[in-house]
């Protein structure tokens, strides 16, 4: 089992981590259109390119799943790109309301678990994590398009909150190696 002591420089990659974070979170709430946007358009040069080596792991004896599930991924994955880089705007819309449901769904699902937790004798604990899950994704589920609107600022906060941490995280490394 390697240990942090065994890494001792390596310390300066968190501290870019950190600052990256810091950076981009910054960025999400001073400009959280144009930042978004930034984002938007890498994801769709991702799923460009991820289908792309997709469809040739299908060629290739590197590809260990079904020759049928590369091809569906990579041809969702490109088609995905494709009209994300051909409708960035839009997609600005469509990207993070889409991870919106998902959370909605998840944290429902999340808070239905806990309270069968709590119903099992985990105690009043999932309890009340259960109902703030299941009125989370509630909340969510009704609301897609306020809380997609305001997702730049919840990850721009939690990007500062992260570099921060990430920032200080590395400069204790960086003492313990010396």
């Amino acid at each position: 089992m390697k240990t942090q002591n065994q890494f001792p420089d390596l310390w300066w990659l968190l501290l870019l981590q950190g600052i990256s974070a810091i950076v981009l979170g910054f960025l999400l709430l001073t400009q959280p259109v144009s930042t978004t946007e930034v984002i938007v358009v890498f994801v769709g040069a991702y799923w460009l390119v991820s289908g792309i080596f997709a469809i040739v792991r299908i060629f290739t004896a590197a590809g260990r799943a079904h020759w049928g599930w590369s091809l569906l991924i990579g041809v969702i994955g490109v088609l995905a790109g494709l009209f994300v880089l051909r409708h960035p705007l839009i997609s600005m819309v469509i990207l993070p309301t889409t991870l919106v449901i998902v959370l909605a769904i998840q944290g429902i699902l999340m808070g239905v678990f806990d309270l069968v937790r709590g119903f099992q004798g985990d105690g009043a604990g999932a309890y009340v994590m259960g109902v703030l899950n299941i009125l989370i994704g509630l909340w969510l589920w009704f609301n897609p398009l306020a809380a997609a609107l305001s997702l730049p600022f919840v990850l721009g906060i939690f990007g500062l909150v992260g570099g921060v941490f990430l920032t200080y995280q590395a400069f204790q490394l960086r003492k313990q190696a010396a």
